[in-house]
């Protein structure tokens, strides 16, 4: 089988749009009969003028109803022919079109008197229907010729009285042969299939051939209009016959009238490289039951996967179509409705006050302890859950068991999390790593986290420096369910801390400032937009913290910006020159001993990022080199107060700047 290009509508994002080209036909001349009994006729813009200003309105419909309002071409006169040569975008995509969608085309004539179908002083002069995609589905493109029923407004129901190409009329075996189809009209016919495919690049160009082609086509196209109107009178003299002088040939009752005035509107549809073909949208699948679950509201909890479909021996797949799939919408509920409802009973504000004397016997005790042991990273089991919460007052000794009671609270329940906040002062004072595992990613309950940065308070600033970085990171997990970060960052409990205590030393302050500032700075993707905007506001308000309490420590961090700044310049200019290793470290060495630089000698003193408690006053140029490698870090030896040379490493990966770091 050969390959056969194509794209499906679904994947094309692009607006139905229509192409209103040119009016070709000869008006008939109204009978002054027939004026004389309508004399509103002789009104009408079209008699008055061969070329009088028309216009076009186009409506998408699909199942018998419209799917927009109509759209119209804007006003333009016309001098010898009626062309508009007007796109008209429809409102709706290609992606978004039925099957079966199409396009009423009703061409408008001028009546001051009105009349049958009229609005407002217009009536139809004719209309015509085209379907966007063909019987096989495909799109239709390019250039395509629609008869104009005349004196009709398009009909857009499924089945239209007003279709672009008319279906092919019944004849008997012995009908005459002056009513079928002249061989001119047949001719250009198959010629016109030729042209549209001359223009879709089917067919070289070939000029020359071209125009001649194209004259002889005129041609062939007025000998067929006048093929069609002598056999339109044909028709007309033989229907006004009285019954018995027809013979059984011309007894023909399913034959329409054919119209003397053939009109015929070209309109043109957008052409793309491939066919594009219709496809169905695939919706997924309907949505899990919702069922109250037991996990906490701020619990990362997944549903479960849907089962996975096996086929015992013999048993054909869905390829086969021996065995289809059946969707089950509860395959992925993750608890059960009784369950729940019983423990909603058992954890009742009612049976708080039996709970408060509650102690375990040993086997109980035992589970107790083993509950204790696991890991931070290890979920409770429902009946564990439940064994926790049942014992909570038994087990406020414990501090080791307050993680794992907050994990048996549903946050979602009010009144349970209303129980949960009551105990948690009554609680056995906690380590800090269990602080720290209050304010990670699993719970975001505002009431648990001010609680974990109430532990936090009683830590010195020694031992708050070795949490700095997780407690940074810890910021990420405050909730930004609102969206405005502004809010988030002047309301959070660990924010308000860490700017409270960094403020007042400026050694923590100094790491917590270039910790923030790399998470500004990071563009993984595992860091929102939010996140970013919420580090920067928690920066903001410790620099306006500290421009109040100590202006001299934001100063110093800003001289530590511009020094981070002037080394990743040069880091970033060796990183990418394209120079030998000798020629970056000579680099190196002539930008360290420029003067404009401050490299040199740094006065005062300044205290490295990296470590607050080394101030450098310079640098040793000489001593400095690039690395072989193709990063090409560099190595710098500064000059600390005491005299001690301090050497650093400091690289460029991938136009972002590392931290810098000591050499060990």
């Amino acid at each position: 089988m050969e390959a056969f290009t194509f794209a499906v509508s679904t994947q094309v994002d692009f607006p139905i749009t229509v192409k209103i080209g040119a009016l070709e036909g000869k008006q008939k001349q109204i009978p002054f009969s027939l004026q004389l009994q309508h004399p509103e006729l002789r009104h009408l813009g079209s008699v008055q003028n061969p070329t009088s200003d028309l216009f076009v309105t186009v409506q998408l419909w699909s199942d018998s109803k419209p799917l927009g309002v109509p759209l119209q071409t804007s006003y333009k006169t016309f001098k010898t022919a009626r062309a508009w040569n007007e796109w008209l975008p429809m409102p709706m995509s290609l992606k978004d079109a039925p099957f079966n969608c199409q396009l009423a085309i009703t061409i408008w004539d001028l009546s001051p008197f009105g009349g049958d179908g009229a609005q407002g002083h217009y009536v139809p002069f004719g209309g015509t229907t085209i379907a966007l995609f063909d019987e096989e589905g495909k799109l239709k493109m390019g250039r395509q010729k629609c008869k104009v029923y005349r004196h009709k407004a398009a009909d857009g129901f499924s089945s239209t009285t007003t279709p672009s190409s008319p279906p092919p009329k019944r004849r008997k075996a012995n009908s005459r042969d002056a009513l079928s189809p002249s061989m001119e009209e047949i001719e250009l016919e198959r010629i016109e299939v030729l042209i549209k495919k001359h223009e879709m690049g089917e067919i070289p160009r070939i000029d020359w051939m071209d125009q001649m082609v194209f004259r002889q086509l005129e041609k062939l196209k007025l000998a067929a209009e006048e093929a069609g109107r002598k056999r339109a009178i044909r028709l007309k003299a033989m229907k006004q016959k009285p019954a018995a002088e027809r013979g059984a040939e011309e007894d023909d009752s399913d034959e329409e009238d054919i119209d003397d005035e053939n009109f015929t509107l070209y309109v043109e549809f957008p052409r793309f490289d491939h066919p594009i073909v219709w496809s169905d949208h695939e919706y997924p699948p309907p949505p899990i039951s919702a069922y109250p679950q037991t996990a906490p509201a701020n619990a990362n909890s997944t549903l479960k996967p849907l089962p996975e479909v096996r086929f015992g021996p013999g048993i054909e797949g869905a390829d086969g179509e021996a065995l289809i799939r059946i969707y089950d919408p509860e395959a992925g509920q993750a608890g059960n409705p009784c369950e729940d409802k019983h423990r909603r009973l058992i954890r009742s504000h009612r049976t708080g006050i039996m709970d408060r004397d509650l102690k375990p016997n040993p086997k109980i005790r035992d589970e107790l302890n083993l509950i204790l042991s696991y890991e931070p990273t290890q979920d409770l089991s429902a009946e564990e859950k439940d064994l926790v919460w049942r014992f909570r007052y038994y087990l406020t000794r414990e501090k080791r068991a307050l993680t794992k009671f907050v994990k048996s609270v549903n946050w979602r329940d009010v009144g349970e999390a209303h129980q949960a906040v009551e105990i948690l002062p009554k609680w056995t004072e906690i380590d800090v790593d269990d602080a720290l595992e209050l304010l990670g990613p699993t719970f975001d309950n505002a009431a648990v986290r001010s609680y974990a940065v109430a532990r936090l308070r009683k830590a010195d600033d020694d031992e708050l420096l070795l949490y700095l970085l997780q407690l940074v990171q810890a910021l990420k997990y405050e909730d930004t369910s609102h969206e405005d970060s502004d809010d988030v960052a002047h309301d959070s409990f660990l924010a308000n801390f860490l700017i409270a205590r960094a403020a007042n030393n400026f050694k923590l302050g100094s790491y917590l400032h270039w910790y923030l500032m790399v998470e500004c700075d990071d563009a993984s993707p595992s860091t929102s937009p939010i996140q970013h905007r919420l580090f920067a506001r928690v920066e903001y308000y410790f620099m306006s913290e500290l421009e109040q309490i100590h202006p001299e420590h934001r100063r110093t961090l800003l001289r530590q910006g511009e020094l981070v700044a002037v080394l990743s310049k040069i880091a970033k200019e060796v990183r990418f020159s394209r120079d030998t290793r000798p020629l970056k470290v000579e680099k190196l060495k002539k930008y360290l001993k420029d003067p404009k630089h401050d490299l040199l000698h740094i006065d005062p003193p300044l205290p490295l990022p990296l470590d607050p408690d080394v101030l450098v006053t310079g640098c040793y140029p000489e001593e400095s080199n690039v690395f072989k490698s193709s990063l090409s870090p560099l190595h710098i030896t500064f000059k600390t107060a005491d005299g001690r040379k301090y050497p650093i490493l400091f690289k460029v990966v991938y136009s972002v700047y590392l931290p810098i770091r000591c050499v060990r």
